[in-house]
């Protein structure tokens, strides 16, 4: 096809754990996959931030036990199928994919696989890779897809739109269908600075999160929500998108930090026997929750704000010096190196820390095989939502539930791929190039700076670990008031990546606030004060 558009068998748009699986799945059936990330690599989201490990199975494990652990942190809000499904097959599919197929180099002992607990997990289950499981499990996979022939790797690359035959086609037999189709998206090219059209016969979301929407965030800077916002627009289902997690314990630099995201500090410090302590030692955690600092991350993040509230202090203390048995230059390399560059000598003082925005629970709603409500279209990963959250991510599913939805989708999607289900011509012919409407040359970095911190600061202000019926109101009129400029901006002005990232985030901003105004219930992460 001509430069600008082109034909794939599945687009995949992000490139994480979830997507990595899903075109590495797809690709081993001989199905022609196109990967999109937006950096010049495969390693810009999230999964190689992820530091703690990804849940598997240990001594006294079984799947009830997981389920409990699970419902239990989730406030029970959680899709119970979705978590029988994971806690039945996901361990399987994890020895299969990242033991067997593409080896992760677990840490192990005397033969056998070392397994970490975490907070509100009953039983050490917890495969790792040091401190850095993330980024080695993304090594193995950015390699193995690398070197797979049917995977075309996109960089540089920003989805602006999904198209589907409702809204693009313009035939008008294709509106009049009762189905509506995903058929690919119009991606925004860096390197040319040109929207191109790509169209497929299958797409997955596999975007990540959204914590660049919060003042404070672990998250990479990519993660603005994108995926919920463009599946917003395509009429897809999102639910629960008001369950933002915040992880209890971001590296705390002082207020004069202004870095693109917080360091994280894993909850696996914790699990190793590390305890949270205010600016006089005390350690505070028993007086809030009888699990003390292996609570669910939601009751230790309000803990801790709670306590600064209390001291008037600017964050507390992680205090892994007096408490963890292990070397912690050998067990937490990156967590030592990246404090001790900070002036933070973490085998001798605690670690300050703050909560941060950390991980969405909601997103775009699924089924057992990734399946949204826009045929043809799936999401996986972060964006998704298939209900095994909840009200609260237990810690280190995260990385077991993007592998193993990637799988299920890149596995359904394998067994539909057939010349008889590839879009025909007509229907191809009929989707449009974008058009840029906008000639106006003005779009101004500090103007955009401006808007992004509008949102982030309202967001965590008004939208953040605690929430009043005030606040989500303010939240509200503020974030509509600037979507409606965007619009108007973003009509007028040549597309380019800063504008389409801000775009996405004010109105991944609207999701999460619209979704908190409704629900008038304190669950979990999305924590009433009225």
């Amino acid at each position: 096809m001509q430069d600008n558009r082109m034909k794939t068998d599945v687009l995949i748009i992000g490139a994480g754990i979830s997507g990595c699986i899903s075109a590495l799945t797809l690709a081993e059936k001989g199905i022609e996959v196109t990967l999109l990330t937006q950096g010049e690599d495969l390693f810009t989201g999230n999964t190689r931030l992820a530091q703690g490990g990804i849940v598997y199975t240990g001594p006294g494990d079984s799947p009830k036990v997981l389920e409990k652990d699970i419902l239990t942190a989730g406030w029970n809000y959680n899709n119970i199928k979705a978590i029988r499904t994971l806690t039945k097959n996901a361990p399987e599919a994890l020895k299969h994919l990242l033991m067997d197929k593409y080896p992760v180099p677990f840490a192990h002992s005397d033969g056998e696989y070392s397994l970490t607990r975490e907070g509100g997990h009953a039983v050490p289950r917890i495969l790792y890779c040091a401190d850095h499981t993330g980024y080695s499990i993304m090594e193995v996979l950015a390699k193995a897809v690398e070197n797979t022939p049917n995977i075309t790797i996109c960089t540089q690359r920003t989805a602006v739109d999904l198209l589907t035959n409702h809204h693009h086609a313009r035939q008008t037999d294709f509106k009049y269908c009762l189905s509506n189709k995903c058929l690919g998206a119009y991606v925004y090219n860096e390197a040319i600075d040109a929207v191109e059209t790509i169209l497929a016969d299958y797409t997955i979301l596999a975007t990540g999160g959204l914590g660049q929407i919060f003042l404070h965030t672990t998250n990479s800077t990519g993660s603005i929500g994108s995926g919920v916002a463009m599946a917003t627009r395509a009429k897809v289902r999102v639910i629960n998108s008001e369950m933002v997690q915040f992880h209890p314990t971001a590296f705390y630099q002082g207020t004069r930090s202004r870095a693109s995201r917080r360091f994280l500090i894993s909850e696996a410090v914790r699990g190793e026997g590390a305890k949270l302590v205010n600016c006089y030692g005390e350690a505070f955690m028993p007086r809030y929750d009888p699990r003390a600092d292996l609570a669910p991350r939601d009751i230790v993040t309000r803990s801790i704000q709670e306590e600064m509230l209390r001291t008037g202090e600017e964050c507390v203390y992680l205090d892994a010096a007096n408490f963890v048995k292990h070397d912690l230059k050998e067990r937490f390399p990156t967590i030592y190196g990246t404090c001790a560059e900070a002036g933070t000598d973490i085998t001798k003082s605690p670690i300050p820390v703050v909560p941060a925005a950390h991980y969405f629970c909601g997103g775009v709603l699924v089924d057992e095989k990734g399946r949204t409500t826009l045929d043809r279209l799936y999401a996986v990963g972060e964006c998704s939502c298939t209900g095994l959250h909840g009200g609260n991510r237990l810690a280190s599913t995260s990385l077991l539930e993007g592998m193993f939805w990637g799988f299920e989708a890149g596995k359904d999607i394998g067994a539909k791929v057939s010349s008889k289900t590839s879009i025909s011509k007509k229907l191809m012919n009929a989707i449009p190039d974008w058009e840029n409407s906008g000639t106006n040359e003005n779009e101004d970095p500090a103007l955009i700076a401006q808007d992004w911190m509008l949102i982030r600061s309202i967001m965590w202000n008004y939208v953040g670990i605690t929430r009043s019926t005030a606040r989500l109101s303010r939240a509200m009129y503020d974030l509509q008031n600037l979507n409606r400029d965007l619009r108007s901006f973003y009509k007028r002005t040549p597309v380019s990546r800063p504008i389409v990232d801000l775009f996405h985030g004010c109105q991944a901003a609207l999701s999460v606030t619209a979704a908190a105004v409704k629900n008038k219930e304190s669950i979990g992460c999305h924590y009433r004060v009225d």
